[in-house]
């Protein structure tokens, strides 16, 4: 388990947008995944909250790591959706992801973001998505 989590987090750092935001893998296997996201002043919109393309960008991650943990290395996100609950702000975002139904070529997923403030976590968005490999 413990060498997945090192493989991921050095994937993770070979993608230089998530060494852009500050992003954290902080779990990955048995067809989970969280990432951990610090909230800053240049990931907000003009209300003072988190963009949604950044809360976007933490389910698709979210979404493939947790894919690949199924899959093997070597995916990508086929498709997702994603539906924004509420505004985001805080200290960071939380996704976490997991395995729907993972098949030989395809699985889908399911991810959960939250925005942490002070140890308090709130719901902001939920999203699904297919990944695939990447051939």
């Amino acid at each position: 388990m413990e060498n997945m989590l090192e493989m991921g987090r050095r994937v993770l750092g070979s993608q230089p947008f998530s060494v852009l935001l500050g992003t954290e893998l902080v779990s990955f296997g048995d067809g989970a995944a969280e990432l951990k996201i610090p909230i800053t002043p240049q990931m907000t919109q003009q209300h003072g909250f988190v963009h949604g393309g950044v809360i976007s960008y933490a389910a698709d991650n979210a979404l493939t790591f947790a894919g690949g943990s199924a899959l093997g290395p070597g995916v990508v996100t086929s498709e997702f959706k994603i539906n924004y609950v509420r505004p985001a702000r805080g200290e960071f975002l939380v996704a976490r992801a997991t395995v729907v139904h993972a098949g030989a070529n395809q699985a889908v997923c399911r991810c959960d973001i939250y925005a942490s403030d002070g140890g308090i976590e709130r719901l902001c968005a939920t999203a699904q998505g297919t990944i695939v490999h990447a051939n």
